[in-house]
């Protein structure tokens, strides 16, 4: 059974604290009241301390006497023992009288991780927009953003609840304050917190936290609603206890023992926004009078609801079924409207047990560390509303209309929480972007031209780098130049600067909009930069367009000058277009390499032989390569230029023979790499810094500084694994500090 809630007026005094505790310990079980007395001890001696330090508590009143009414909140909600002492300590830890250092060596781990979690929820508030226009029930892309963000600084659903209780007592306690502090209360528990609390299921705070934030956000709707409801109160009790009394007979007469039948509690903001929404005068709302039963088994809901539509005309389209569709939070209950004695509207409810315990306590019927628990379809359904956590959900709908729930397929189409980040804009905008996103994602993100002028970018007030990879809750500003495009490297994906299509998209098209002579310029001198910098040779484009889709030779310069085409794409293709040899008309059976020096290799003519690779020029994957017959050693292979080769290819051509990459993964390869770089302290350390992030193996380094030029160069000895890898290695490199070239080194 639920346990009944005290009443908000019935506030926790301080210094009673010792009978505070007895009193609950009495009311309701708590497992651990030692750690409980100790936290109260705890957050006593914080608040005396403050005190004496002449500090001015929030709203009148102490930690300790907040931390008490929080407590006393989540122990009604069946809070475990950790969340408990938790909830006595946040507010001494927010108000600085206690560390998280210290919560940690004095309760444990656990309690201090759930007050740090609350106290990340509370950061949002203070990042809101506050000029925002309070317009009760509209809705906007920023609460929106500001829900999902919340959801995805919580990965324990205790510390949403703790949030839940904090802003409870909050808003009773607002009474006594000033009405601009009053509006901002309840316009972020209203837009923010009442929502939390529905989509969690806990109607007991849900219904609460709407009404009084009703009555501070629209106080004339509020006095008249709850004016009309005082009107009528004593003949609308007469009419549900004859109600009662009438349905209660019938129940047990037909075999439904054990239920319970009372009147509903009248919730004013809920009244005020069916009239609004449905354009009624408080006469016509029919949940005036509103009756609930609470029945043992499924069956008994049907059985009791037939009975009910046998003694009253059911009213069209007035019927919802939340047992055979549950709404997303898990609420089930059947909801009719008749038209009952003397003619008169009247709701009735009908629900398990289990059911209203669900609809009351939400997510706090199922604590994962309550002893006792029941198992089967109540944790199954406790694990389905945590995963809900981590859904991106249609918040607009929760002050809308909360009678429309929708379906698990459309709330999966909108992705995962975890999928997503929420970062501020400098005016405290939330804006929403995929994981992974950087600074040019973001700007692009705000506007297409400040996407295109971005130059650099700040995160919480320190400079980043562009491809920075952006966290929730941080807060970011772009820095742009007064005129200009986007940088072509923006569009290389090893250099990471751009995570999400949409700013690809843009930065593609802006490069489409310049002068194709333009774009057939840069798109030659970027080829032969990737092109220079693996050492390959020069290739046929109008040969290699067809195999891109494209016409001309030019078209492919075109397509790499627009962004179309990434350099190392063409390259991969070009290196599939091998010239054609006389050999490979004969028959020739392949063979693979046993020697492990020498990766996967297929030796074309001849069975298995020992091969490795020819030290001169280090070929990789991707390399065209050919093969010459040693002597004891077995097959070198080279690359097809290897200047080495062509010697003894005019010597001994017998000697050479066809071989080709085998389909071996992460076979490594050694590469030598030239780099040029104005000398300084510190570049060695960068380089194999850089190096060592891309998970590159240096099998040898030499370093030789000119002090002519102040420059400084280096041969390396990498292990590569491809030809592609090679390509986003050497971007890395170039993107160091002081780099002026960058390439591999072709003896």
């Amino acid at each position: 059974m639920v346990t009944v809630r005290r009443q908000p007026s019935d506030e926790v005094q301080a210094r009673d604290w010792q009978g505070w505790l007895e009193q609950l310990t009495a009311r309701v079980p708590v497992r651990d009241p030692h750690a409980l007395e100790r936290a109260c001890a705890r957050a006593e001696q914080c608040e005396r301390a403050g005190e004496a330090a002449g500090r001015h508590w929030p709203y009148g009143k102490g930690c300790l006497t907040i931390g008490l009414e929080m407590a006393d909140v989540l122990a009604d909600l069946g809070a475990d023992a950790e969340a408990l002492p938790a909830a006595v300590l946040y507010r001494a830890v927010r108000e600085g009288q206690l560390s998280l250092l210290d919560v940690q060596r004095e309760f444990g781990s656990s309690v201090a991780t759930l007050i740090e979690g609350v106290l990340r929820m509370a950061a949002i508030s203070t990042s809101l927009n506050p000029t925002r226009k309070a317009v009760l029930g509209q809705q906007d892309g920023q609460l929106d953003n500001v829900r999902k963000m919340l959801l995805a600084m919580v990965d324990d659903v205790r510390v949403a609840l703790v949030k839940l209780a904090e802003r409870t007592v909050i808003i009773r306690a607002v009474k006594e304050s000033d009405p601009e502090r009053q509006q901002k209360v309840a316009r972020e528990i209203f837009d923010i917190y009442a929502p939390l609390a529905h989509r969690l299921g806990v109607g007991q705070l849900k219904w609460e936290l709407e009404d009084l934030s009703f009555r501070y956000l629209q106080p004339g709707a509020y006095k008249k609603v709850a004016r009309l409801l005082d009107e009528k109160r004593l003949d609308r009790e007469h009419y549900i206890d004859e109600v009662i009394q009438s349905l209660r007979g019938h129940l047990e007469r037909n075999g439904i023992k054990g239920a319970q039948v009372y009147g509903r509690a009248k919730h004013i903001y809920s009244i005020w926004r069916k009239m609004q929404k449905k354009h009624l005068d408080f006469g016509e709302v029919y949940d005036v009078r509103a009756v609930r039963v609470l029945v043992n088994e499924v069956r008994d809901c049907y059985a009791a609801l037939g009975i009910v539509h046998s003694l009253w005309k059911h009213v069209p389209k007035e019927f919802d079924d939340y047992i055979a569709s549950p709404k997303e939070n898990g609420y089930q209950s059947l909801h009719t409207a008749v038209v009952g004695p003397e003619r008169k509207m009247l709701e009735v409810q009908i629900r398990t047990f289990d059911m209203h315990e669900e609809a009351e306590l939400g997510v706090c019927a199922h604590w994962r560390y309550k002893e006792g628990s029941k198992a089967g379809r109540r944790s199954q359904s406790y694990e389905q509303r945590i995963a809900w956590l981590r859904q991106v959900l249609e918040w607009h709908e929760e002050l809308g209309d909360n009678d429309n729930s929708n379906t698990m397929m459309e709330e999966l189409q909108h992705g995962l929480v975890s999928d997503r980040v929420y970062v501020f804009t400098p005016d405290g905008h939330v804006v929403d972007l995929e994981a992974g996103a950087t600074p040019v994602d973001f700007a692009y993100h705000i506007h297409t031209e400040v996407g295109h002028r971005c130059r650099g970018a700040k995160v919480n007030g320190h400079i980043v780098p562009l491809s920075y990879n952006l966290q929730t809750g941080e807060q970011v500003e772009i820095l742009t130049a007064k005129e200009g495009g986007p940088s072509r490297d923006w569009l290389t994906p090893s250099l990471g600067y751009v995570a999400t299509s949409s700013a690809r998209a843009r930065i593609q098209q802006w490069f489409k909009r310049q002068d194709r002579d333009v774009h057939v310029a840069q798109g030659r001198a970027i080829l032969e930069r990737e092109m220079s910098r693996l050492a390959l040779d020069r290739i046929d484009l109008d040969q290699l367009a067809p195999q891109l889709n494209l016409k001309t030779g030019n078209d492919v310069l075109a397509a790499l000058g627009a962004g179309d085409l990434r350099p190392g794409h063409v390259v991969n293709q070009a290196q599939a277009l091998l010239p054609d040899d006389p050999q490979q008309q004969l028959e020739f059976v392949p063979a693979r390499s046993k020697a492990s020096e020498s990766g996967d290799v297929t030796i074309q003519g001849v069975g298995n032989l020992l091969t490795h690779m020819a030290a001169c020029c280090k070929p990789v994957p991707g390399d065209p390569v050919m093969g010459f017959i040693t002597q004891g050693r077995g097959v070198t292979v080279h690359r097809a230029d290897c200047h080495n080769l062509l010697a003894m290819q005019g010597e001994d051509p017998n000697r050479v023979i066809e071989v080709s990459w085998g389909e071996a993964d992460r076979i490594l390869y050694p590469v030598d790499i030239f780099l040029r770089a104005w000398d300084r302290q510190g570049l060695l350390r960068d380089v194999i810094a850089v190096l060592a992030n891309e998970k590159v193996n240096v099998t040898a380094v030499h370093t030789q500084s000119h002090t002519e030029d102040n420059t400084a160069t280096m041969l390396l000895t990498l292990e590569i694994a491809s030809l592609g890898g090679l390509g986003k290695v050497l971007a890395k490199m170039d993107q160091i500090k002081g780099v002026l070239e960058v390439r591999r080194y072709k003896k």
